[in-house]
């Protein structure tokens, strides 16, 4: 353990090699668009099995904005899912600290579960409308400052356009907070 080495890359999440990926999840956790489409897809019927199980379990209203809770990951490559809803700007969900929490739930999640490398989408940036730049700088923050970060080998953020990988190079190049 030591420090842990923070990428970006332009790619597909749901062939990420790490210990766990983050799904940009709604809070129904029953599979929607973009990231969460994707990974439900590939993930097989068992992930859907095991987020009908949270919901009638731990999350019957849904999972709330900003945390996040893991799941095996069916015939995904990683071991776990970790599920987090990001807040949705169109809807008017627009403080930072929400969208920080989820970078921040999902570490968490990810050392408590024992994973060593983690997958992050760009959580909001898609269809719930927050700016790539915002998002980026947030994630790349919450990161940084996240107080078991030297328990993680690997943070990488898999982004699935270029302009997306550009903000968050940006965020990167930037001088710690």
């Amino acid at each position: 353990m030591g420090t842990a080495v923070i990428e970006a890359v332009t790619g597909d999440i749901t062939i990420e090699q790490v210990d766990a990926i983050v799904n940009a999840a709604n809070s129904a956790l029953l599979g929607g668009g973009g990231v969460d489409s994707a990974i439900h897809r590939a993930a097989g019927p068992r992930l859907l099995a095991e987020c009908r199980g949270l919901r009638e379990t731990a999350y019957p209203d849904g999972l709330p904005v900003g945390q996040a809770v893991a799941t095996g990951a069916g015939w995904l490559p990683c071991t776990w899912v970790i599920h987090t809803v990001g807040p949705n700007w169109h809807r008017g969900q627009r403080d930072p600290q929400l969208l920080s929490a989820c970078f921040t739930a999902s570490l968490t999640v990810a050392c408590d579960l024992g994973a060593v490398s983690i997958a992050f989408p760009a959580i909001s940036a898609g269809v719930y409308g927050w700016a790539p730049t915002t998002v980026a700088r947030l994630a790349v923050e919450a990161v940084r400052a996240h107080p078991r970060l030297a328990e993680l080998e690997l943070v990488r953020f898999v982004l699935f356009s270029p302009p997306t990988r550009r903000a968050f190079d940006g965020a990167l190049s930037s001088e710690p907070a």
